[in-house]
């Protein structure tokens, strides 16, 4: 039987992002079989482009490099060769960037009607914040996920222990986005341009809250309801060793599984009783203290209580649930050698077996881009020598 195709293979993607959310989503399509092509600048003009580590963004695996300065005519004009063979552009300027390089969706679309421009931003194309500079969580804190989660001692709201809005308000929402503009291609022939705000996609993520308050006039906060640590069954508890459980026993089953076995069967009909939920915290925290945490793994977890490991990444790394899944693989770098790292870990995206090849960052396949869109050698050699291109 023949292998099946991954699901993006023959779509050509031209990434002129080097981190945050647009290489979060050029990252998941590359797993998903999409051909990327890493469009960055030329050695001289290097500092002005973040430089991710070599292990970052899973090391580039399976993606492609060229170099081309887009501030230079020829260069310019260079990149407009390889996007009339490609399928999408994804770019993360601020708005307005890519219209005075000349390279905004009418520009590009003038040269080939179906290609799909996704630009990445913080607020958006348009709008009063939309030249606002930020980062992960400026989106998190306009867009209220930060002031729905559990607060410090003094009320101060936390720092993530992730770029949630990195990843899935923004690479995410691109990825989704692109998926949708593919299909809607097939149907239409043409191509279009996507909007992807990351402060917008931080709203999907809080839409439980914002619908919530739209429809009741509610105000959700930290304690509000039982996802924002109203009700003692769904919260974190130190162990003896002095590392954590995260309880979620939300259902009525449940949390009645849990209480027995803790011991606390006084509390069995009180689970959604606000006057009673500090005692009832303290008496499971006396409960959870003990014992070490993963010998509560080991009896709770299959026991239908929704109790599960605090994980330091270190942990999780060793986990055996992730090795049965096979959610690491070992790369191998053409001068750092072989190291671990995560395989593509979502549903549909196809592993290779054996050490995956990861590119070194400091080559470049424009010359060979170049001359697949039809540039001759000695234009190439031309773009060369005049700097725009390396």
């Amino acid at each position: 039987m023949a292998p099946v195709p991954a699901p993006l293979e023959g779509v050509t993607v031209l990434d002129l992002s080097t981190v945050g959310p647009g290489t979060r989503c050029t990252r998941i399509l590359a797993d998903y079989g999409a051909r990327v092509v890493k469009v960055g600048v030329p050695p001289k003009k290097a500092g002005l482009q973040t430089q991710p580590a070599f292990w970052s963004y899973s090391a580039a695996r399976g993606q492609q490099q060229v170099r081309i300065d887009l501030k230079h005519a020829e260069g310019k004009a260079a990149f407009l060769e390889l996007v009339r063979g490609a399928d999408v552009v994804l770019e993360s300027y601020r708005p307005g960037v890519m219209k005075r390089l000349g390279l905004d969706f009418e520009a590009l679309r003038a040269i080939h009607p179906r290609i799909i421009l996704c630009s990445t931003s913080g607020y958006g194309q348009d709008g009063p914040a939309a030249q606002w500079a930020g980062h992960d969580i400026n989106y998190l804190a306009v867009g209220g996920y930060l002031h729905t989660s559990g607060r410090r001692a003094d009320g101060q709201p936390p720092l993530p222990g992730a770029t949630v809005a990195d990843s899935a308000a923004g690479g995410m929402h691109a990825a989704i986005a692109i998926f949708a503009a593919l299909l809607r291609r097939e149907k239409t022939g043409e191509g279009e341009w996507l909007d992807v705000a990351v402060a917008d996609g931080v709203l999907q993520l809080t839409s439980l809250y914002v619908d919530q308050f739209l429809a009741t006039g509610a105000k959700p906060s930290p304690g509000h309801d039982i996802l924002t640590g109203r009700y003692a069954c769904y919260e974190t508890y130190a162990c003896a060793d002095g590392r954590w459980l995260a309880v979620g026993a939300i259902e009525p089953a449940f949390y009645a599984n849990l209480c027995k076995a803790l011991g606390c069967e006084q509390w069995l009909e009180s689970q959604h009783d606000d006057s009673v939920q500090d005692r009832i915290r303290a008496d499971f925290a006396a409960a959870f203290r003990s014992r070490d945490r993963d010998d509560w793994v080991a009896e709770l977890a299959p026991a239908n209580t929704c109790v599960a490991p605090v994980y330091s990444i270190e942990e999780l790394a060793e986990d055996p649930q992730f090795e049965a899944r096979g959610m690491f693989v070992e790369a191998e770098h053409p001068t750092q050698g072989r190291f671990r790292q995560l395989a593509p870990p979502l549903a549909g995206m196809p592993r290779r077996a054996g050490p995956v090849p990861v590119p070194d960052p400091t080559r470049t396949d424009t010359e060979a881009l170049l001359a697949a869109a039809g540039v001759d050698e000695d234009h190439i050699q031309r773009l060369r020598e005049a700097g725009a291109i390396a």
